[in-house]
């Protein structure tokens, strides 16, 4: 959303750039350097319908495909604001480091189909995992899954399945990015900064609007740190990148 990424393209000096993505694709392109990183944010845009922000699994994977091909990246961070849930340790104003993703409303009760549904991506596997953990505890963040549905809400059977999964934050987008980003074989991470408590006792769409702006300056400050982690540390680059390197043939 524009007002997840506002701060973060003030903090990195990043500037819009038109005509990146390709003719009829939404979304708006902020470039710029960081610690060394070439730096391309990417927004979902508008609905040319209502007006209001693109946000769910339909608006992530067409512009993370388009993304993907237009702007040719070595990684993808998802970032923005999630659900947190009190049972799992969870806070609002808590950023999360994620590298595992899986949707929670994807019921296809058909062998080979269910899978398919939660749709689980490891970025890295169990070395990727790991050394997203070691990074997250270096960067006073926490780790956790993140679980992606296409409502604000949470219903009951939702709840099973985010249990299934063992999420630690629930969004609208990530699992889409991530599974989007496999196809190109691109890894992906997640920087999620808590705005409501999903098992809360308040309704998540009034803390979500309350907690929205708090949430942002935690972004703010967390997505230049992660890059500015990623640019220094050798052994997490080499988790995330080298499964592409060897699936593709690439150095």
């Amino acid at each position: 959303m524009e007002a997840e990424a506002k701060l973060v393209v003030k903090r990195l000096g990043l500037r819009a750039v038109e005509g990146r993505l390709p003719p009829h694709a939404p979304g708006a392109v902020y470039s710029g350097e960081a610690h060394g990183l070439a730096v391309d944010l990417v927004t979902y845009g508008k609905c040319r319908t209502t007006g209001v922000d693109n946000v769910g699994t339909a608006g992530a994977v067409l512009v993370t495909a388009a993304a993907a091909q237009a702007l040719e990246p070595d990684l993808f961070i998802s970032a923005g604001t999630a659900g947190g849930f009190a049972r799992r340790g969870g806070a609002v104003g808590d950023v999360y480091l994620c590298a595992a993703f899986a949707n929670h409303d994807r019921r296809i009760a058909i062998p080979g189909f269910d899978k398919y549904g939660v749709g689980r991506v490891d970025t890295g596997g169990a070395a990727g995992v790991e050394a997203v953990g070691e990074a997250a505890r270096a960067l006073g963040l926490k780790q956790g899954v993140v679980t992606t549905g296409n409502s604000l809400d949470c219903l009951e059977r939702d709840m099973e399945m985010i249990e299934a999964n063992g999420a630690d934050v629930k969004d609208m987008e990530a699992a889409a990015v991530a599974w989007t980003a496999s196809w190109f074989g691109v890894p992906v991470l997640g920087v999620k900064a808590v705005t409501d408590i999903v098992d809360g006792d308040k309704p998540s769409h009034d803390e979500f609007l309350e907690n929205l702006g708090a949430a942002c300056k935690a972004l703010e400050v967390a997505v230049p740190r992660v890059l500015e982690h990623l640019a220094g540390s050798e052994s997490l680059r080499l988790a995330l990148l080298e499964p592409r390197g060897a699936e593709t043939g690439s150095s």
